[in-house]
């Protein structure tokens, strides 16, 4: 007479023993990956650190913001790279350079839809290094005569003869601006293209 095998060990057999197979071949990669992200995450710690501390030296305190983004712009790459590392520790790197890929695409699809706002961000670092435009100063700027009331990175704030507060993009200002001196009447002319 022929033994038949149980339904219970068929489902042993067939399905929970290579399951758990597959899992043992696994472990040692996946453990691989922990580590790799564990010192990826101290590295990437400490290169923020140094690069806010680097860049603060650099930069007055009234400029955070250029510290703040340059920061943040960093991290995201490094994150990123990180990332795509892990998936190939872990034995996906076709899932890795597809993404890698996939990414480079969605990137240069959002910097074009976003170019205006990153040409009004590069301007508003130009204008916030730019000594001769602070706040306080009277300037005449797209079709505005006023007084600067804030440079934020991507927009400057006039207060108009009038008292409006007007806000103009920095792209704008950054193209054509003209400093009115208030000493001696006199003006003087900064001309800048983005």
């Amino acid at each position: 007479m022929l033994l038949q095998a149980s339904p219970q060990s068929l489902v042993i057999e067939r399905i929970i023993r290579p399951f758990i197979t597959d899992i043992v071949a696994v472990l040692p990669r996946l453990l691989s990956g922990l580590v790799f992200l564990t010192l990826a995450y101290l590295a990437i710690r400490f290169v923020r650190r140094v690069l806010r501390s680097a860049l603060g030296r650099l930069y007055a305190d009234e400029q955070e913001l250029i510290v703040d983004l340059w920061v943040t712009v960093v991290s995201a790459v490094l994150w990123f790279g990180a990332a795509l590392a892990l998936l190939k520790i872990v034995g996906m790197p076709d899932v890795a350079a597809s993404l890698g890929t996939a990414t480079g695409f969605v990137a240069l699809g959002v910097a074009f839809a976003l170019k205006e706002m990153l040409a009004d961000t590069v301007a508003g670092v130009y204008l916030l290094q730019d000594a001769d435009f602070n706040e306080g100063d009277r300037v005449t700027t797209a079709s505005v005569t006023g007084t600067v009331v804030g440079i934020d990175l991507r927009k400057t704030r006039i207060r108009a003869d009038d008292g409006d507060l007007i806000v103009v993009a920095n792209r704008d200002v950054e193209k054509k601006w003209v400093q009115e001196a208030v000493d001696d009447g006199e003006e003087s002319t900064a001309d800048a293209t983005v």
